[in-house]
């Protein structure tokens, strides 16, 4: 392990982009490494670090957007957590050259495809919360979205499902619905994922599949509001 840190110089460079150094390298390897190189891959990272992103975006947004509502500081942390967002972090922290893909995915263009490297991204907010606990990863946040442009007028760009679902949910004083993972299609360079979207508080579940999880999320989250809105009140 220590052998191969020190014949790869991609990932020294971005832990200094990062401004984190890894106590346990270990973390920052596997949140580099996608399911078609190894077992051990970011996946689970990626679910930490979407939670952890989406606290340390809270708190920045609750500090620095102060007279704003619950639900427009809840829509411009969607923008702010979405793909496209990521993506453009994860290019300004040159993850292609430092991820570690299997053959397959590398032929297919998984180092350039956006759903991978917005993933990559959230599991490093992952790895880097397990490395040195939660303000240390709300520091790296604070680094990585530095020259993003946050304002109110945020709030008026397109709503995506997720955001939609979740004001819908909270105009009616309910619980914020929960995602999971419930299979998994094809093999790792070209997989399809099935994702359950729950509201407990109503009993509802429903279902999305898309190329990514991120994407599933929304195709759930848009059935589940889709269902939610044509029952009976």
């Amino acid at each position: 392990m220590e052998s191969e840190w020190i014949l790869n110089p991609e990932w020294l460079a971005l832990q200094q982009r990062l401004g984190h150094a890894f106590a346990n390298p270990d973390l920052l390897e596997r949140a580099l490494t996608h399911r078609s190189f190894s077992a051990d891959h970011y996946e689970r990272l990626e679910f930490l670090g979407d939670s952890v992103l989406g606290l340390a975006m809270s708190g920045l947004l609750y500090e620095r957007l102060q007279r704003l509502s619950e639900g427009e500081l809840s829509r411009i942390r969607a923008n702010l957590v979405r793909e496209e967002t990521l993506f453009d972090i994860a290019k300004t922290l040159g993850l292609s050259n430092a991820m570690r893909l299997g053959e397959g995915e590398l032929r297919s263009g998984g180092q350039q495809r956006p759903s991978i490297l917005a993933d990559v991204v959230e599991a490093l907010v992952g790895a880097v919360y397990l490395d040195a606990g939660f303000e240390a990863a709300r520091q790296v946040v604070l680094r990585l979205y530095r020259d993003v442009d946050i304002n109110p007028t945020m709030q008026a760009s397109t709503k995506d499902a997720k955001t939609a679902l979740q004001e819908w949910l909270q105009g009616r004083k309910l619980a914020l619905p929960v995602y999971r993972v419930v299979a998994t299609h094809g093999q790792a360079h070209r997989q399809t994922f099935d994702v359950a979207c729950e509201v407990a508080a109503l009993q509802q579940i429903q279902t999305g599949t898309g190329a990514s999880r991120r994407a599933a999320e929304q195709a759930a989250a848009a059935a589940m509001l889709q269902h939610l809105k044509a029952l009976k009140p």
